[in-house]
């Protein structure tokens, strides 16, 4: 599977976006030309080499003398009678429409009503359009973040100076669920622009996944810093791991709990899993003074970690978590709906190396079954097993 991994240790906006392309394969006149298919009069894009911190990076820099303001509508319309591929069209739109989404809530309106201002502009447009044609160029299956610096300080919109990170990218990153670290630099690293072709392109955020590196492009920011290079990396090759597996990073928390009535560890860990826990569990372990104890550990996606943090701390388990990024390999899984007398049960299964290793009935369809047909679970569970080995 061809992957992409972004590394935005100095954020990302979409000029680096399209300009860490142009460096990792996008060929430069397959770009322009697509480019000009949206027909905006004056229209220049410059495309060169610069360095950052002496790191060599291309440049992307879109400009035009038209930059009235659009709304969603008139940015459709362009994208549509554009001739690029259809799939990057549709990925195109679906950015606007998640960022008329967020103004729209921020300013109170409907997302027809939104005038897009600085993102409406023609770099911005030109800049979400470049980079899902390259997405679609370079052959792209599946995208990988890692988590996404924003800088710090201040920005001055239209409206004045406020925090970094500006409203529409924090709305974006929040809907997302997009992890994030301030610095490096007091100054905006992530725009609007960037965190909206993020939020829409990538499918995990993690660490590097194992793969088999192609091509490395650099993609330059209009910010020269000596202390950091302004870039944005991508990574592109194809995944390592097994044609049935994937990999992805998750979060694993752990805290030693010695004074606490099973109750509440029990309380805690049915509120985790309401909360999107991936697992929790508990060990038996012994503490200092002989202590007998448990360890709680939770898995979770690295985008929760902060609020499975604040439950275990709000209940008052511990004085301090253990967390650490880990990789894992997991077997592609799908479901498999058998009929059998007792209605429909999906069964999961699992392969690996092409050959079926797993297959179990789903507990709730057979729970569900056995209190409707009063009959023993084993029953239902046998039953499911029974047509399911026939069908294969």
């Amino acid at each position: 599977m061809k992957i992409a991994y972004f590394d935005c240790f100095a954020g990302a906006a979409g000029d680096m976006v399209v300009a860490a392309m142009l460096d990792a394969g996008l060929e430069k006149a397959f770009l322009v030309d697509h480019l000009a298919s949206l027909g905006i009069e004056g229209l220049d894009v410059k495309i060169s080499q610069t360095k950052r911190c002496g790191i060599t990076a291309m440049r992307f820099e879109p400009s035009c003398s038209d930059q009235r303001q659009r709304n969603l509508t008139d940015i459709a319309k362009l994208i549509n009678n554009s001739n690029i591929a259809a799939s990057a069209k549709q990925r195109a739109i679906e950015i606007f429409q998640g960022l008329a989404r967020v103004e729209g809530r921020i300013h109170g309106k409907d997302t027809d009503e939104v005038q897009f201002h600085e993102i409406g502009a023609v770099d911005s447009i030109v800049d979400i359009v470049g980079a899902c044609i390259g997405l679609d160029f370079l052959s792209i299956e599946k995208v990988y973040s890692s988590d996404v610096s924003v800088g710090g300080g201040v920005v001055k919109i239209e409206h004045g100076y406020l925090p970094v990170p500006a409203p529409a990218t924090a709305a974006l990153l929040k809907e997302a669920k997009i992890p994030v670290t301030g610095g490096p630099g007091n100054r905006e690293l992530l725009t609007p622009t960037g965190a909206a072709i993020l939020a829409n392109f990538v499918d995990e955020f993690g660490l590097l996944p194992a793969m088999k590196i192609e091509s490395v492009g650099y993609g330059a920011g209009a910010f020269e810093s000596g202390d950091f290079a302004n870039v944005l990396r991508l990574m592109i090759g194809e995944s390592a791991g097994q044609d049935d597996t994937d990999a992805d990073c998750v979060y694993l928390l752990e805290t030693n709990v010695d004074d606490v009535t099973s109750e509440r560890i029990g309380f805690v860990i049915e509120k985790l899993f309401e909360e999107g826990a991936l697992d929790v569990f508990t060990t038996a372990i012994g503490m200092k003074h002989n202590r007998p104890a448990v360890k709680l550990t939770v898995i979770c996606r690295p985008a929760d970690r902060g609020r499975m943090e604040g439950i275990i701390f709000e209940q008052g388990l511990t004085l301090g978590i253990r967390k650490q990024i880990v990789q894992r390999s997991k077997l592609a899984r799908k479901f498999v709906t058998v009929k059998t007398g007792y209605g429909e049960i999906r069964v999961k299964t699992a392969s690996a190396g092409g050959k079926l290793v797993i297959a179990k009935p789903e507990y709730a369809d057979c729970a569900a079954a056995a209190k409707r047909h009063k009959v023993a679970l084993k029953i239902i569970q046998e039953a499911a097993m029974k047509t399911f080995y026939k069908s294969i």
